[in-house]
């Protein structure tokens, strides 16, 4: 018997000029690595909406009360009670502050990307950094996770 991986369907908008950006053949193969990687063996559906400032700003500012933008907004699927579908939520990643953030850390832009779907990915799934036990177990798990990838741990500046 085969035991192939669950369905990953990602849908990838682009609010912003794509140029430079990752295609959604890469946000696919990173939503299916943090899937696979926390485990999740059923099928997982999730979009992802590539964000300005100016929507980012106003998305963490409507959701979370904070008036700036942020790199990755995460919004879990709130499906009502037996209703059974492989929607996971919602994905808004702002492309602005992605590529400042890779600057200024210094580490390549794609690897931030990657980071921070994996980090939005893991959010939708239930995962938090709140509490410093939490947040140390995200982090070890974004990191083996991200090592799949060929990434370095994003977490040793």
């Amino acid at each position: 018997m085969s035991h192939r991986p669950p369905a990953v369907t990602v849908h990838v908008g682009y609010a912003v000029p794509r140029a430079g950006l990752p295609s959604a053949i890469s946000f696919r193969r990173w939503v299916a690595a943090a899937l696979h990687g926390a485990r999740r063996r059923k099928p997982a559906e999730l979009a992802i909406r590539i964000v300005g400032a100016d929507e980012g700003r106003a998305l963490n500012r409507d959701y979370r009360g904070k008036d700036y933008a942020t790199n990755v907004l995460s919004f879990p699927a709130e499906l009502p009670p037996g209703i059974d579908l492989p929607l996971i939520g919602d994905l808004a990643i702002c492309a602005p502050v992605v590529l400042r953030e890779a600057a200024e850390q210094a580490k390549p832009a794609r690897n931030h990307w990657a980071h921070l779907t994996v980090h939005g990915v893991l959010h939708l799934l239930g995962h938090d950094h709140i509490e410093a036990r939490q947040a140390e177990a995200m982090e070890a798990l974004e990191t083996r996770i991200l090592a799949t990838l060929g990434i370095a741990d994003p977490y040793q500046l």
